[in-house]
């Protein structure tokens, strides 16, 4: 019989760990990007609104450090993967609308700003 320490990780768990880390990194890129995002260039995408996209990437990313954090899957679960799905939907749909919005008021803009 082989013993092992009860704290050891095997290669599946760090599988598992470095899958959270990743997803982590791309909800907590994603809430970075809806911060950076005017509010305009959500409503003029049709793409809900800044404060409502800000709570669920926010939300996504703490489930995501929550998840990478504790190392045990089975206590967040369906919720990591409810998560990072939330964060590839905005990665994927909204960012790519989102950061072609030209506010302003029509003014002609050169490749250095206005002429």
């Amino acid at each position: 019989m082989i013993y092992s320490h009860p704290t050891a990780l095997s290669v599946l768990d760090w599988f598992f760990e470095i899958l959270a880390i990743v997803a982590l990194g791309f909800e907590g890129y994603s809430f970075v990007d809806v911060i950076r995002r005017p509010a305009q260039a959500f409503v003029a995408a049709s793409k809900q609104t800044k404060p409502l996209w800000l709570i669920i990437t926010g939300v996504a990313t703490a489930i995501g450090i929550g998840t990478a954090a504790s190392g045990s899957f089975s206590v967040v679960g369906i919720l990591s993967v409810v998560a990072f799905v939330a964060a590839a939907i905005y990665l994927t749909d909204v960012r790519p609308k989102v950061k072609d919005f030209r506010g302003g008021t029509g003014s002609r803009m050169g490749p250095y700003g206005p002429w």
